[in-house]
């Protein structure tokens, strides 16, 4: 068993210089394999000098070993000691151990089988407490005669400290896999940017409260608060034709879950669509901090053959103007301690329209620039976390957080409505195939 084999390794290894192989067959009724197996594998080898049986009450594998000993198959010193001899103190059988070890004839038991052994000629002593003495003497004598050159001790390998343990102790830290600092969810309570979420509904902030936490870690004047969710409905949704619309519609209609259906919508976000407003804010902010007059801002951007992202639209004009656009403008104006990017963008509109009625300052250009003199004027920013903020899009992502409002609504109708699979109609696909000649 296995306490057995850790004792009688331990025995060995403080009287010797070691041990080459343990193998522990258990009492197992049909075991794999023998004592005779393996002795006669040790007896082969070279650099096993030295054999240890442990023995057992119950069985007679033993006599097959006092066998082997006679007939010169095993040739190496031998110690042996069955355990089990206090048995015969006992009037009744006893089953010893787990495995119910019991001796079921005088043959059996473990003092029998002990003399057996010391007649064939293994080394046997008095009792299981001589053991390591005898396994001593013999070892020995062994080296006396040289057939053993003892090797230097070598030491063992250090057993590292406990990592748990360590820690606590403060000796070791473990490095971070990554960091973050707008949400903590290991206290008692949540926090959002340090605040709990008591607190958060305590204060009534709102989602633009929430936002200002999580997005910029720091809690926001009311009227920036209030713009960032004003932004948010006004871009919750355009209809269902633009290209995000579009496609988690057909994605709802062809039986996709509302995450699939709302991944197709968002992925149609870019440059073309919805993702001018980074874009906006960046022409815009450039221009405006390189000291540019509007009028240089559009020649230059003539010459470069570029366009300016957040102005012109599709349908609306200077003639007929896009009401979601009114409002931000109102709302900057009434609440913003300054809108200088703002005043500028409506002076680049005045020179556009001018050219052409359409080209005028559009919702996402309007919220762009809007954007950036809210970071750079509420007083809660550096002009360098503002620039940050603009860079790693947040812009964007307020659009993508309203959009998603409105595609997951579209994705909701479609299934309300119970709409079969799309198919865009032939009539409205232009077929330009080449023409095959024969």
């Amino acid at each position: 068993s296995g306490g057995m084999s850790n004792e009688l390794n331990n025995i060995i290894s403080h009287q010797t210089n070691g041990v080459f192989e343990g193998v522990a067959i258990g009492g197992d009724r049909y075991p794999c394999s023998t004592f005779m197996d393996h002795l006669l594998r040790y007896e082969a080898e070279p650099e096993v000098k030295m054999l240890v049986l442990l023995g057992e009450v119950g069985g007679v594998e033993e006599y097959q070993v006092c066998e082997a000993i006679k007939s010169g198959k095993i040739k190496k010193p031998l110690v042996c000691w069955c355990i089990g001899t206090c048995s015969d103190m006992f009037s009744t059988d006893v089953q010893f151990g787990h495995a119910g070890a019991s001796a079921g004839a005088e043959e059996e038991t473990a003092t029998a089988k002990n003399a057996a052994l010391k007649l064939a000629g293994a080394h046997v002593p008095a009792s299981f407490d001589e053991l390591g003495d005898e396994i001593l003497k013999v070892y020995s004598e062994l080296v006396k005669s040289g057939v053993i050159v003892p090797e230097p001790e070598v030491p063992p390998p250090p057993v590292p400290m406990d990592y748990n343990w360590a820690r606590e102790l403060g000796l070791i830290r473990k490095p971070a896999s990554f960091m973050t600092s707008i949400c903590d969810e290991r206290g008692q309570e949540l926090l959002y940017a340090g605040i709990p979420i008591t607190e958060v509904f305590r204060q009534e902030m709102g989602i633009g409260g929430v936002l200002s936490l999580l997005w910029f870690q720091r809690r926001l004047p009311p009227y920036a608060c209030n713009f960032l969710e004003m932004c948010l409905m006004i871009t919750a949704d355009h209809g269902p034709a633009v290209s995000g619309a579009h496609n988690t519609i057909v994605c709802a209609r062809a039986g996709k879950d509302l995450v699939s259906s709302l991944v197709s919508g968002l992925l149609t976000i870019g440059e073309r669509f919805g993702g001018a407003l980074d874009g906006a804010a960046t022409i815009f902010t450039e221009a405006f901090d390189s000291g540019l007059i509007p009028m240089e801002m559009v020649n230059k951007t003539r010459k470069e053959g570029k366009l300016i992202m957040g102005i012109g639209h599709r349908v609306k004009s200077i003639n007929n103007p896009d009401k979601r656009v009114t409002l931000v403008k109102e709302f900057v104006k009434d609440n913003f301690p300054k809108s200088p990017l703002l005043d500028y963008a409506l002076e680049v509109e005045k020179i556009t329209t001018s050219k052409k009625p359409n080209l005028i300052l559009n919702v996402d250009g309007c919220i762009a620039v809007s954007f950036v003199d809210l970071l750079r004027h509420s007083g809660c920013f550096t002009k360098d976390e503002a620039d940050t903020y603009i860079k790693t899009g947040s812009l964007n992502g307020m659009f993508v957080l309203g959009r998603s409002i409105g595609f997951i609504g579209h994705y909701l109708d479609q299934k309300r409505l119970k709409q079969g699979l799309y198919r865009h109609p032939w009539d409205d696909i232009s077929y330009v195939l080449p023409e095959f000649n024969h």
